[in-house]
């Protein structure tokens, strides 16, 4: 029996973890990457002898992550060295500091410290917020490539437990009564780029995971997970085509027949996978009059997240902060609004910087480290202009607030090399519609049924992975969307 071929557009994590699968369960695999190396977001900076994961830097859910190795007969631990964190990460007030950590009773006290009277709310968060992450997770494992799928058993049990109509905050308030407390338990929302008063109350879950399963880091980077998929793809007969951009997907019909590459070259293909940014796919990919439902002024009219202005410091020293810090604007909840509803940049910023060389000597020369900024902004959609005078005047601004709210006081004089990426790079040289970081938001109408679905419904034979697909952006979201499309190409196309 000859093997199918699957072409996949993109090696970014949801396009390696669905070839990994794919490969392993006989299919012939070839994945064209247009960069050097593969990753994508998921992809390292190199730079003076400092490393940088580009994008992702929480680990959470690692089982996830150790299931993919699993369906591709591998074990995660052989390829990339995890580590736990504990605390996780410091949350940074104008008035306080707290540090969650997966020691329920050590939070208690600090809870019970900082906010009395509030500490019993974190046994009833855990309590209830387990029933909700056990009755939506088995929905978020599932395909809903037909509308069949939404009356699905996993689906028809969670719907009670969504909490439909509230957000995110709101249902935070059932445990504390703080609201800045509350937005300890509600700043994941950043993940998928919204605000935590408009996210659906179903995402309580991820604050959730968080808590009771801890954050992982991996040695060398996030980005050592994609090194280490790409290996086992070659391990099992897979080929991975760097600097090989994708010119469009070759439609006959309806049926996607293969791909074009940039040079011109044909491959032909029984099954296509895209895993680039789906506006941009949407926009660029496709010959005119083959998309309708994703027309160039529909995807424009959807909702998408946030976008981000980056920052990655070289510095020639080593700070005693925690490997993970979010620093909250004096007023999170304008901060918010002006990334949100004003498409303004905030002077009043929120700052994500992670120190990683605390824990990680292989990122930095010895007695440096290797700092990575994120600070959430507006998207594209707005008229903000990044010329080279407003980046740097935003980048000054990012970096006062570090030295004001941290003990790196004398950061700027101690960074050797950075390297900026702005909302506008992201959607001009990393191809993110819109520079929308985390994909399309996560609104209640556009997600399972509602978002793009993973068995593509404008094209046969073509199926999505990624953020912009179910079951939403996210590393393991992202693992789970490569598993469902492997799954829907057993299904269709064997």
């Amino acid at each position: 029996m000859i093997k199918k071929h699957i072409a996949i557009i993109g090696a970014g994590p949801g396009g390696l973890a669905a070839g990994m699968i794919l490969a392993k369960r006989g299919y012939n695999v070839s994945i064209f990457e247009k960069e050097s190396m593969v990753g994508g977001r998921n992809a390292p900076i190199s730079m003076n002898g400092y490393t940088f994961d580009t994008g992702p830097t929480f680990l959470m859910m690692t089982f996830v992550l150790r299931e993919m190795f699993e369906e591709a007969g591998r074990k995660l631990e052989e390829y990339c060295k995890l580590i736990p964190l504990d605390p996780m990460y410091k949350l940074s007030f104008n008035d306080f500091d707290i540090f969650p950590t997966p020691d329920r009773g050590a939070l208690k006290k600090q809870i019970a410290r900082l906010f009395p009277g509030n500490e019993a709310g974190l046994d009833r968060f855990h309590a209830r917020e387990k029933i909700r992450y056990d009755k939506m997770y088995p929905c978020l494992k599932k395909d809903y490539s037909t509308l069949k799928e939404m009356l699905c058993a996993p689906l028809l049990k969670a719907l009670p437990h969504l909490s439909l109509g509230r957000s995110l905050m709101g249902v935070l308030g059932n445990y504390f009564t703080e609201e800045k407390l509350r937005i300890c338990f509600t700043f994941q929302a950043k993940y998928i780029g919204m605000s935590p008063w408009e996210c659906p109350a179903a995402f309580a879950i991820m604050p959730y995971i968080e808590h009771s399963m801890g954050i992982d880091h991996v040695i060398g980077g996030l980005s050592k997970i994609s090194e280490a998929m790409a290996k086992v793809i070659g391990e099992l007969g897979g080929e991975i085509h760097l600097n090989s951009p994708a010119k469009k997907v070759l439609v006959s019909g309806r049926n996607a027949t293969g791909v074009e590459l940039a040079t011109g070259e044909i491959i032909k293909a029984d099954s296509v996978v895209i895993n680039a940014d789906f506006g941009h796919a949407m926009s660029t990919l496709f010959d005119p009059g083959v998309i309708r439902k994703w027309s160039p002024q529909k995807l424009r009219d959807k909702k998408y997240s946030c976008s981000t202005f980056m920052l990655y410091l070289g510095v020639d020293k080593k700070y005693n902060e925690p490997h993970h810090n979010i620093i909250f604007a004096n007023d999170y909840k304008e901060n918010v609004k002006d990334i949100i509803t004003r498409e303004k940049l905030s002077e009043d910023m929120s700052v994500y910087v992670r120190n990683a060389s605390i824990n990680d000597p292989t990122l930095a020369p010895s007695g440096h480290s290797a700092l990575y900024v994120l600070v959430p902004t507006t998207n594209m959609h707005s008229d903000i202009s990044w010329d080279a005078i407003a980046t740097k005047s935003y980048r000054d601004k990012v970096i006062k607030r570090i030295m004001e709210r941290t003990s790196m006081k004398d950061l700027e004089k101690h960074i050797t090399c950075e390297k900026v990426i702005t909302p506008a790079d992201w959607q001009n040289e990393r191809s993110l519609f819109l520079g929308a970081t985390f994909n399309l938001g996560h609104t209640i109408t556009q997600m399972l049924y509602l978002r793009p679905r993973n068995k593509f419904e404008e094209v046969n034979h073509c199926y999505l992975v990624g953020g912009g697909t179910h079951p939403g952006s996210g590393l393991p979201t992202i693992y789970e969307s490569a598993r469902i499309s492997a799954n829907l190409i057993d299904k269709y196309e064997l």
